[in-house]
């Protein structure tokens, strides 16, 4: 990749945003190893590292998308291998409507559009029709504590900012993992490994409009408690 696509810190931080359209092109494996290779800089407890990355493309990623598709439609229950927290209630779910209204208006969908409501839900079930995936995953040996599933969280944020660094858009996707016997079985993931979620990764299509969306953030003031400063 030539230095003039590589971006700056801020412009990487300030610039993201989630990609839930993307260009057909195919990511070259050398550049899916040049944004691994930063991501694996991210802090973990002790430098444990408790993370592993299955990247997908092809027949792989089309059989994920197909089977995933069928399980959904199908009415089979949710397999996810994490720990949930139960429904988002309060300024949480405040947060939540918030971004899926700017998304809806800018694809246009309305409220009863329910086609279009449906059709938005299983693009996320399709891993957003992206070229690559990318599953997270931790040892199970660690299973149980908050640490690891911690770390693989600084991994996956490393990651979306190193792609975008480069050029690529993702989506961190809950949907991707959400029938976890399908990815295990289409990534060959072992057994004594811990699926936790998935990133959608590829060339955003600049003409997809829920693109351009960007979705507000919290003020400094509201974030953050300050004790000692003048």
């Amino acid at each position: 990749m030539s230095e003039d696509v590589e971006k700056g810190f801020d412009e990487v931080v300030l610039g993201r945003r989630s990609i839930r359209g993307f260009k057909p092109d195919p990511i070259p494996k050398s550049v899916v190893e040049d944004i691994v290779s930063l991501a694996t800089r991210a802090p973990s407890s002790y430098n444990s590292q408790p993370w592993h990355i299955h990247i997908a493309t092809g027949e792989a990623l089309d059989a994920i998308r197909r089977e995933s598709t069928e399980r959904t439609t199908t009415g089979t229950a949710p397999s996810f291998e994490r720990l949930e927290s139960g429904a988002y209630e309060g300024d949480h779910r405040k947060r939540q409507i918030e971004v899926a209204v700017q998304l809806f208006e800018a694809m246009g969908i309305v409220r009863d559009d329910k086609a279009g409501r449906n059709d938005w839900t299983m693009r996320g079930f399709r891993i957003f029709d992206a070229p690559l995936l990318m599953v997270i995953t931790y040892d199970k040996q660690l299973q149980g504590g908050d640490i690891a599933p911690f770390d693989c969280g600084a991994l996956s944020n490393m990651l979306v900012n190193a792609a975008w660094s480069r050029g690529v858009g993702s989506v961190i996707n809950s949907q991707g993992v959400m029938h976890s016997p399908v990815v295990r079985e289409h990534l060959n993931i072992p057994e004594d490994q811990v699926i936790l979620i998935s990133i959608a990764l590829g060339y955003p299509d600049e003409a997809f409009p829920a693109n351009a969306v960007v979705s507000k953030r919290r003020p400094v003031n509201d974030v953050a408690t300050f004790i000692g400063f003048d």
